[in-house]
């Protein structure tokens, strides 16, 4: 505790934030923090057998998340970071489903009870891009295998201009009851720039189907730091989508990584906007955002007071995933499909990323397990103070080490001191809170929690 205390000395009257200087200093390549450890640091060590005795050993009382991986689109979007590829024929995704079908069965005899599922979401790629018979017969399996509560949440991530209203259809026939429509930018010069040409006329056409269909909980997924974006672009922008009445707005930023994704490459790169623009972009929309009545949500969601998101932050239950913010706070996530990403009380666990490979593990009888890693005492701790971070901006070390039975000591930053002085943060040695105006760099703060983290590794996206 000591060590913590003279950690914060000295940090405690920071002046106003000089946003430039707290960029050039701050604007670190570090994770996004939707696991900790962060996916980099999973290995083969975790392989099939582990995770078939992780299943095996839950609880009959185990409350279980599913998601499942469709890893297919019918183009390529330059900015994607995705695990996926374009498809133009049914074949591929046809024998995706059945390989689908053949990983929930191996995956339910590994458990060998039927455990409760209360949430499931469908992300890609593009999920409906699996014709609806797909979509049902995946869904009817883990009906089969898993007891659904009634209230359980059905979210699906869809591209506006491929879901018809035979795949809206399709969707409410499934029991999908919150849709996620992917828009990131309405200007038509933006959409050229990144291969996503999307008129608002199609998301309203596409919004106003699901309602029909009583589908009635909508997000929109918006997105700063795009070739020719502006901030007054960004503006109109969150405002069109706004009228759309969604639930929720995400607004991510944009990572340029394109030694790790090579169509990226295909973006005009002199028209990326800097590290201060972006920022520019972000705080504009938030300004439109926060005027129409939603609440910022941690780091990038925003949602109406009456959602769940905001229930679930003022009743600090408010918790991050591979899916981002969330409100399931069951102890199991369980991945299904190529590169999908499962949690459980042990550890984490990955499918083989290639759809060839995983499907062939599966068709041989055995789960497509290919890496992750088991959890220590101090990653749980570690990553107890970096959810918090992440979904509330504040966090008592003292109360989460006593929590996890260790030495407060242990989680002492120097760090901390120089980000108080700098204006970032509050911290009187125990409660540390990331000033509301200094959110986007919550990541950067979250990072000095992080023991596995080399700063401004390439595969990371930088702060702002």
């Amino acid at each position: 505790m000591t060590q913590i205390m003279e950690a914060a000395a000295g940090g405690r009257h920071a002046g106003a934030m000089d946003i430039a200087a707290l960029i050039r200093k701050y604007d670190a390549r570090v994770p996004r923090y939707t696991s900790y450890p962060t996916a980099p640091h999973f290995s083969p060590a975790v392989d099939a057998g582990v995770y078939r005795g992780w299943l095996a050993a839950l609880p009959d009382d185990a409350v279980l998340s599913l998601y499942l991986h469709v890893p297919f689109c019918v183009q390529m979007c330059w900015y994607c970071a995705c695990h996926t590829t374009v498809v133009n024929r049914p074949g591929p995704v046809e024998q995706y489903a059945e390989t689908l079908l053949a990983e929930i069965d191996l995956a339910a005899a590994a458990i060998g009870r039927r455990l409760k599922v209360r949430h499931v979401h469908w992300g890609g790629g593009s999920p409906t891009i699996m014709p609806a018979p797909g979509l049902r017969a995946v869904m009817d399996r883990l009906r089969t295998h898993f007891a659904f509560d009634p209230a359980v949440e059905i979210a699906v991530e869809i591209d506006p201009r491929t879901a018809g209203e035979d795949v809206v259809e399709g969707l409410a026939g499934m029991g999908c009851n919150r849709a996620s429509l992917g828009v990131q930018d309405f200007d038509p010069r933006v959409q050229e720039a990144v291969n996503r040409v999307q008129s608002w006329e199609t998301t309203r056409d596409c919004a106003e189907a699901l309602r029909r269909r009583g589908i009635r909980s909508i997000n929109v997924d918006l997105m700063y730091g795009l070739p020719f974006q502006t901030a007054a672009g960004m503006a109109e922008t969150v405002e069109r989508a706004l009228d759309l009445g969604p639930d929720r707005v995400a607004v991510f930023g944009y990572a340029h990584v394109p030694w790790m994704k090579k169509h990226q490459l295909q973006l005009p790169e002199a028209a990326l906007p800097g590290a201060m623009a972006r920022w520019e972009q972000l705080q504009a929309a938030e300004r439109v955002i926060t005027q129409h009545g939603l609440r910022a949500i941690g780091l990038d969601h925003y949602a109406l007071p009456t959602d769940d998101l905001a229930t679930a932050l003022d009743a600090r239950s408010l918790r991050r995933n591979f899916q981002g913010y969330t409100t399931d706070t069951a102890p199991v996530l369980l991945g299904f499909g190529a590169s999908s990403i499962g949690s459980l009380p042990e550890g984490y666990v990955q499918n083989a990323p290639a759809v060839a490979e995983w499907r062939d593990i599966v068709r041989a009888g055995e789960l497509p397990t290919r890496r992750g890693v088991a959890l220590t005492a101090e990653d749980r701790l570690r990553r107890e103070v970096i959810e918090q971070l992440m979904c509330q901006g504040r966090v008592s070390l003292v109360e989460v080490a006593a929590r996890h039975g260790a030495d407060p000591a242990t989680l002492a930053a120097p760090g901390l001191a120089e980000m108080a002085a700098d204006g970032i943060l509050d911290f009187d040695g125990d409660t540390l809170a990331v000033r509301p105006e200094a959110r986007p760099f919550v990541r950067t703060v979250a990072a000095v929690f992080d023991t596995y983290l080399k700063v401004n590794q390439a595969r990371h996206a930088r702060t702002v």
